[in-house]
């Protein structure tokens, strides 16, 4: 009998034979066979350990990820159609109930648990007023959810579950991510739940102006792991099954995915989330001032101008007076480079090392003046430009006013002789604007008797609203008062 060919399998070896009677048969033998990779010629040896085994982080992982259901309730007029049957008998039309039908708007997504009894991380944007939220689990059970707290600037929120014993994933270091590291992309697109997808990291600290905050802090990670709609607020997992990111933007052509995601890097993450526990609100630290990133297109138009011929740092356009920057002796023209040790190379860079802190932390920070390396210590402010931090009764007067708010014209305020205010461009329909039934066009002049000027006057007010004071586009004054 002689042997013709021998072809390797999982499980058995299937082997060709000759017969005497040059027949061929076909017989299949039962063993083991080990798996290893074949090796091109310039290959090293497979050590298995040595490279990503993505099974572990998947297993473990996808058990901390929920699908969100949020549940908007809209207010719909009804419209009563022209009845043929009504028109023939020549009876009146239009008549009937006028009153507004409430309808339910449903929205998706995702989010991770974080602790044993029930806090939820996802995004702001789904959970944004939303007037029921309902989480599901990886085990099929559902569950009513409360927010605990947003923020809109970095596009994270806490939303909490009743429950005990729950599943949960622990935080990574985004810090530690390496560029073409492996990771993975946990949620529920297209409602397809627990779904897991992988790529390498792409890029880190990207900045892409989607936030839409005065105050917003966007230093994603970048990575090519599918993500689709639903995935938002799912986790970015690394291999060892630690969270590195939450899951939020697609940049896309198309609003589906078709090369690249971006997720909120974990240290945003941890701080926002911790002091939305601690406090209810966000501890937002601000350096105060104004600024540029030091690349080749600011080179060009100011290098020469400014004495700046290399790219990287940040140029101080402005210092706030009486800001943190101000206080400790940093002066417009100064180059930004380092952050308690960190190179700061663009905006996003600085966006996040001062974003990982609470007013009244200090910072220091190494900074170019003149061709000399200076150092400062900077105690960083809160919105209102104190050293303090902001108390749960504390409030975003903008949320809280509930519309899209512009600095006024000049040419308007020249017509209607004030020296500037703040325009309703738009409203939202519970808002306290709306519920005053203030109207589009108005000009904020003062809140609770306080002159603002501008809308960065208004985001400095932690108060809660008692009055507004302005005037209309006709020159109407008009005043609203909170009645408690």
């Amino acid at each position: 009998m002689g042997l013709v060919a021998v072809a390797a399998a999982v499980g058995g070896v299937t082997a060709w034979t000759v017969t005497r009677n040059n027949k061929p048969e076909v017989a299949y033998i039962e063993r083991e066979v080990e798996r290893t990779p074949q090796l091109g010629a310039h290959f090293t040896a497979y050590e298995q350990g040595k490279y990503p085994d993505l099974t572990y982080a998947a297993e473990n992982a996808v058990k901390a990820v929920v699908n969100i259901e949020a549940v908007q309730e809209v207010k719909v007029h009804r419209s009563q159609g022209w009845d043929p049957f009504l028109e023939f008998f020549g009876l009146p039309q239009g008549y009937g109930d006028s009153r507004p039908e409430v309808r339910e708007r449903k929205a998706g997504g995702s989010g991770v648990i974080i602790s044993e009894d029930g806090y939820i991380v996802t995004n702001n944007h789904v959970v944004e007023e939303a007037t029921k939220l309902r989480v599901t689990l990886n085990d099929g059970r559902s569950f009513d959810a409360r927010l605990i707290g947003k923020d809109p600037a970095t596009d994270v929120a806490l939303i909490k579950i009743e429950a005990e014993g729950l599943p949960t994933l622990a935080f990574g270091s985004s810090d530690a991510l390496r560029l073409g590291e492996w990771v993975l992309a946990i949620g529920s697109p297209f409602d397809l739940r627990q779904t897991i997808t992988a790529g390498i990291v792409s890029a880190k600290a990207r900045t892409l102006g989607v936030i839409p905050s005065e105050f917003r802090i966007e230093s994603f990670i970048q990575t090519d792991a599918a993500v689709n709609p639903g995935n938002s607020g799912g986790a970015l997992v690394n291999t060892h099954g630690e969270l590195v990111g939450i899951n939020t933007v697609i940049k896309s052509s198309t609003g589906s995915y078709i090369g690249y995601s971006f997720a909120v890097p974990e240290t945003i993450v941890r701080k926002v989330v911790t002091d939305l526990k601690e406090f209810g609100v966000v501890q937002r630290a601000l350096l105060g001032i104004t600024y540029r990133a030091i690349d080749q297109e600011f080179i060009d138009s100011m290098g020469k101008e400014l004495g700046i011929s290399e790219p990287g740092g940040i140029y101080v356009a402005s210092v706030v007076e009486g800001g943190a920057a101000s206080e400790a002796g940093i002066r417009k023209g100064d180059v930004i480079t380092h952050i308690d040790g960190v190179k700061i190379v663009d905006g996003s860079t600085l966006q996040e090392q001062i974003g990982r802190h609470r007013p009244n932390d200090r910072v220091k920070i190494s900074a170019k003046r003149e061709g000399a390396v200076k150092h400062f210590e900077a105690t960083l402010r809160n919105v209102s430009g104190k050293a303090e931090l902001l108390t749960k009764e504390s409030v975003d007067v903008v949320e809280v006013l509930g519309a899209k708010l512009v600095d006024a014209p000049q040419e308007l305020c020249k017509k209607l002789e004030i020296r500037g205010g703040v325009q309703v461009a738009s409203l939202k329909e519970n808002g306290f604007l709306a519920r005053a039934r203030v109207k589009r066009g108005f000009v904020i002049t003062h809140i609770n008797d306080q002159a603002v000027y501008t809308v960065a006057d208004i985001r400095k007010i932690t108060d809660k609203i008692r009055s507004v004071d302005g005037i209309y586009t006709d020159g109407r004054a008009a005043s609203y008062v909170v009645v408690e």
